[in-house]
């Protein structure tokens, strides 16, 4: 159930080693932060909802480094934490 709940809420789930981010949240949530392990790597996954609106991205940053927001992010087996910057707007 939380699998369930994870993907499909939060908009969080990986597929063949890439990560893949479509929140669809409610217009009231803020933001959310989730914390995912792949293999040795932790990516923490801050979601930020300034519009305050359900979906759609518009700004995704891994390690501080602007990346596609429709793009699908690599997973690094790395031993390391990264952090992933979701905006929604």
């Amino acid at each position: 159930m939380q699998r369930v709940g994870v993907e499909s809420i939060l908009g969080v789930s990986i597929r063949d080693g890439f990560l893949l981010l479509a929140p669809t949240i409610p217009r009231a949530w803020p933001g959310f932060e989730v914390t995912i392990t792949w293999r040795s790597a932790c990516y923490v996954i801050t979601v930020q909802n300034p519009a305050r609106v359900s979906k759609g991205v518009i700004l995704v940053a891994l390690d501080g480094i602007a990346q596609p927001a429709t793009q699908a992010l690599a997973l690094a087996d790395d031993g390391a934490t990264h952090k992933v910057q979701v905006v929604l707007g």
